[in-house]
């Protein structure tokens, strides 16, 4: 098994394809040079590298991190984009010509992610139009959408947790990299802020402790996640208990691992910065991206 170390410093050189410098390496992954150098010999050591390119002892023992599909949920109505919601699904929604869903399944396909299934429910048929650019694309139907909260979704999809992304399908992705093709463990992107009156997630040193609306000092929450092998599995138990608990099929499906299972689980922080990822909540934020709904 690697280290989280030898996993960052081996997936960043699989990912250039080429010799990097022990410099590059160090600045793109915040390591020392003294660091670098011992994981570099230590990788050389084991035969996963050699004269800095991967060999194909690397590619196998990367392969048990390698991501198998994506669940996107695109079930709900959208109701803060109304009007425009009220004809398109909001994942369908066109910005600046691309639907939102798009950067979501265009990152996939470019991570090698060969399984991706969407959740819908609200104006569901219209989803179809994703199948003549992603023929691969395979839905779930959730037809308790409008009664339900998105725990209604997950409980669908609950047996495809395991060594999956699980993401919402309303998140504008402007850096395509934070779909990897390889992930160590069961984690959550967020940006750093100062504060926030939205979810957000706060931690402790990198582990997740706490999910809230509105902090400070913590991270601005998006939904995408990863969920390796074991805690995917043992989410599908957990989702399926909260859901019928009293009053559980109004929760959100993130607050199954993050509040109501907390101890269950160790999920780490994946950092990212504003200008990766954009939730579009509202119809302003929607025209200020794109002028033609003004």
């Amino acid at each position: 098994m690697l280290s989280k170390k030898q996993f960052d410093v081996l997936t960043l050189i699989e990912n250039h394809g080429q010799k990097l410098s022990q410099r590059s390496i160090a600045a793109a992954l915040g390591f020392s040079l003294g660091t670098v150098n011992k994981i570099l010999s230590e990788l050389n050591s084991y035969g996963y590298i050699s004269e800095g390119i991967i060999t194909g002892e690397g590619f196998t023992v990367l392969e048990p991190y390698r991501v198998q599909r994506m669940l996107i949920f695109a079930a709900g109505f959208g109701s803060r984009l109304v009007p425009v919601t009220l004809t398109t699904p909001k994942p369908l929604i066109r910005v600046n010509g691309k639907r939102i869903i798009d950067s979501l399944l265009d990152a996939a396909l470019d991570a090698e992610i060969e399984e991706i299934y969407i959740v819908r429910g609200y104006l569901g048929e219209q989803f179809d139009e994703l199948l003549a650019k992603y023929p691969a694309v395979r839905f779930i139907e959730n037809p308790d959408y409008r009664e339900e909260n998105n725990i209604s979704s997950a409980m669908r999809a609950r047996h495809l947790f395991a060594n999956s992304y699980v993401c919402d399908a309303d998140l504008l992705l402007y850096n395509p990299d934070l779909i990897c093709k390889y992930q160590y463990e069961t984690n959550y992107i967020g940006v750093p802020v100062d504060k926030t009156d939205d979810w957000c997630l706060k931690t402790k040193n990198g582990v997740i402790n706490q999910m809230c609306l509105g902090g400070t000092d913590c991270y601005h929450m998006f939904d995408i996640s990863y969920w390796t092998s074991k805690d995917g599995g043992n989410l599908a138990l957990d989702i399926e208990d909260v859901y019928h608990s009293p009053g559980g099929r109004k929760r959100y499906w993130d607050q199954v691992a993050l509040e109501y299972k907390r101890s269950n689980y160790r999920i780490t922080i994946r950092p990212c910065q504003a200008s990766d990822i954009k939730e579009i909540d509202t119809y302003n934020e929607l025209k200020a991206l794109d002028n033609s709904y003004i």
